[in-house]
């Protein structure tokens, strides 16, 4: 174990810190955006901004996980140019019909520290007008006199105690609320920078569809993100834990609200953890993609969901099974069912003839 440590270390002090000192150094151009791991291959954006990783889902870089030093220049070069702010309010009015519409579903209070934190992270959005829509899936409410007055809360009461929870279910209710063009499907669980949301609907109105720009998940520890939650470190106190890289589907990802309904929404056979991104990622490809990553987002620490390491869990193998059909038979199919609806996912309930039809 010593000797394997010995020689990352040496490995990475050879062989990657030529790399990532000039990278991390350079102040005039954000050069520490084409940053990643050995053997890895980055496709630069058309217009020189951002980049997307030759190969699927992302991965996490190795070098700032051997010398944690890294991690936290790369994380302050990055905040520096997207930092992170927290507002009680959004800056532009609310009486404005948005123009971008924050999804986020949500269950329980084990996450309640995280979702406050990453409301007031949107709530400091400029340059575009926003809202933001938390579908509470849950048998009662328990977060009616917790969030914001400007946040819009949905709450659609489990069909059963004992249904998982359903992502997909709470992204389709939450899409047939939105008032904004561009959704954001957005985790409860991840801080987004100021000029997330316009630089967003900046791809929009130059003719994207769909828009993907995490370049870098700052993963933070337990003990950072709870004394972040107290007040008592601030968010760039302390290395990450990890940094991944171009991570695709899930965490957030913008949309059209015309796309999302052409491609028929999420899938809400995915009751349960993990796949239903996957699968809508590769869907999505059908629309007007820019992939091309050029920000920071920052992942809370939580516990592992269940069923995550679950070698048998069904939802991965739903989306493994899925892959196998051509896309277009997947949309044409879910074009052709309803969702959202507020009697439960699709997964789970069986709808009658009348909603059938």
């Amino acid at each position: 174990m010593f000797l394997q440590k010995v020689r990352s270390l040496l490995g990475v002090v050879v062989k990657d810190l030529p790399r990532y000192l000039p990278a991390l150094i350079r102040t005039r151009r954000a050069g520490y955006l084409a940053l990643c791991n050995r053997g890895e291959r980055l496709l630069a954006a058309p217009n020189g901004v951002g980049f997307r990783c030759d190969w699927a889902w992302g991965s996490d870089l190795h070098a700032p996980k051997i010398v944690p030093l890294l991690g936290s220049v790369l994380m302050r070069r990055a905040h520096a140019d997207h930092p992170v702010v927290s507002a009680a309010l959004p800056a532009a009015s609310q009486t404005l019909i948005p123009e971008v519409s924050f999804v986020i579903g949500h269950r329980g209070v084990t996450r309640m520290p995280h979702l406050l934190a990453t409301l007031g992270s949107i709530a400091a959005q400029v340059g575009v007008s926003i809202e933001c829509i938390v579908v509470e899936q849950d048998t009662e409410s328990r977060l009616a006199d917790q969030l914001p007055d400007w946040v819009r809360l949905i709450h659609t009461p489990s069909p059963a105690a004992e249904m998982p929870y359903c992502r997909s279910w709470a992204f389709n209710i939450g899409a047939k609320h939105a008032r904004g063009e561009l959704l954001i499907l957005h985790d409860n669980d991840l801080l987004v920078p100021v000029d997330y949301a316009a630089a967003s609907m900046a791809k929009v109105r130059s003719g994207y569809e769909v828009v993907n720009l995490k370049r870098f998940l700052f993963y933070l520890s337990q003990v950072h993100s709870e004394a972040l939650f107290s007040g008592r470190m601030d968010l760039l106190s302390r290395p990450p834990e990890a940094i991944t890289q171009n991570l695709e589907g899930g965490g957030s990802v913008a949309i059209t609200r015309d796309g999302y309904a052409r491609i028929g929404g999420m899938d809400e056979r995915f009751v349960g953890w993990g796949g239903e991104d996957n699968e809508f990622w590769e869907r999505a490809q059908s629309l007007a993609v820019w992939p091309y990553a050029s920000m920071p987002l920052w992942h809370l620490w939580h516990a592992a969901q269940p069923g995550k390491q679950d070698t048998a869990n069904q939802t991965l193998q739903l989306a493994r099974e899925l892959s196998a059909v051509d896309p277009k038979a997947r949309i044409a199919r879910l074009s052709s069912l309803p969702n959202g609806l507020f009697a439960g996912p699709l997964g789970w309930i069986k709808p009658s003839r009348e909603i059938l039809t």
